[in-house]
């Protein structure tokens, strides 16, 4: 159990300088904060004292200044909380300038939202701080990529074993593992072998068993779904059973698909920023899907539409009419409840277009149940998530 002067001491550090720095022990006595204590204070400070009077922090105008504070940061505190720091600090402290110096880059700890901000500045990034925001970017991605490339493996190929499966196999394409286990039960122990009842095996197979086609609105509003997006188009685009386009869009559309091989290829293929044009980005996508029927088309954006609205619901209507799976995500990311169009949503439910938040852990189920065929909507709400514009938010 926590004593008092331990109590004491958090909220001394919880409260910052100041009038609290008088903050006295239990009997009276001012705390007197230890060496390692006050080299924390002082790194908190210089973010969240930044504003406040005359007791003024900062991190300074310089690069390596910022570096040190990230070591001490990272010193001090854990990778989650750590990151939480670093993205207030580049809000509040207006730190952009700075992720230009490759030292400071070297000392960051990298997450999604960090990446969405080097994606939004390489533009003008200096070349001496390109490299160093690369690696930092590939970090990401191969943690990402890590975590998330065996769940949706596993969905994916899950949900398209029964339209692989062939229970009337030619003798070269019969499964002998799966017909064995099928046949236990037929097990003769006199002639040491098992007389099957029913041949399980794996028919031919077609090119793709599924068009998947990722539509990404790049909007700066979108950064963090954008990143996790392309870490799963490129996923995707590594199993043979299904094809993965990805296109992302502002005003204008490109895409992305043959960068699929590296999703940090991808990623900065991205222009983040910019207007938003949902129409003309579905025109694309409805230029190049060849097989309707067979097609998952995954709308990622808030739906906050730059272009014209009414063709934009006319040309979306046609897709689903056509046998688009046609899904809106208002998010693909772990930030909280999106903002979005609620109007354009209630259309869409209208017709039948499920839209909804998604969260990365989510995503794979998502796909393996759009795969088989279910009611994405129903699915979203058995997995917690709200769908938007059918009688809810």
């Amino acid at each position: 159990m926590m004593d008092d002067t331990e109590r004491r001491r958090r909220w001394r550090l919880v409260l910052g300088g100041g009038n609290a720095d008088g903050v006295s022990d239990s009997g009276g006595t001012p705390l007197n904060l230890s060496a390692l204590d006050r080299r924390m204070d002082s790194a908190l400070g210089g973010l969240y004292d930044a504003d406040a009077g005359p007791r003024r922090g900062g991190l300074g105008a310089s690069a390596p200044g910022v570096a040190r504070w990230l070591a001490d940061l990272r010193e001090f505190f854990p990778a989650d909380v750590v990151r939480v720091l670093q993205a207030d600090a580049i809000e509040r402290l207006d730190l952009q300038q700075l992720l230009f110096e490759p030292e400071m880059l070297d000392g960051v700890e990298p997450d999604v939202n960090l990446v969405g901000t080097l994606l939004t500045l390489k533009g003008v990034m200096p070349q001496r701080a390109k490299d160093a925001a690369r690696a930092v970017v590939r970090r990401v991605v191969d943690d990402l990529t890590r975590r998330l490339e065996e769940p949706t493996r596993a969905a994916v190929t899950g949900s398209l074993s029964r339209a692989q499966r062939n229970f009337r196999p030619r003798p070269a394409e019969i499964d002998w593992d799966r017909t064995i286990r099928a046949n236990l039960k037929t097990y003769q122990p006199g002639k040491n072998t098992i007389i099957p009842e029913r041949l399980i095996g794996m028919g031919r197979r077609r090119r793709s068993l599924r068009d998947i086609v990722l539509c990404l609105d790049q909007s700066g509003s979108m950064a963090s779904s954008v990143v996790y997006a392309g870490v799963f188009g490129a996923v995707l685009a590594s199993l043979p059973a299904v094809s993965t386009r990805v296109v992302v869009f502002d005003t204008e559309v490109a895409d992305l698909s043959e960068h699929l091989e590296d999703p940090v290829d991808v990623l900065y293929g991205i222009q983040l920023g910019g207007g938003t044009d949902i129409n003309r980005a579905l025109a694309y996508c409805q230029g190049v899907i060849q097989r309707p029927e067979q097609t998952i088309l995954v709308l990622i954006s808030d739906l906050y539409e730059g272009g014209n609205e009414r063709e934009m619901l006319a040309r979306a209507r046609t897709l689903k009419g056509s046998g688009v799976q046609l899904i809106a995500l208002l998010a693909l990311s772990d930030d909280g409840a999106p903002s979005y169009d609620h109007g354009v949503a209630r259309a869409f439910a209208e017709m039948g277009i499920p839209a909804f938040a998604c969260t990365p852990d989510h995503f794979p189920g998502l796909m393996a149940a759009a795969i088989r065929g279910d009611d994405v909507g129903s699915w979203a709400g058995t997995q917690g998530l709200p769908v938007r514009g059918a009688g809810v938010g």
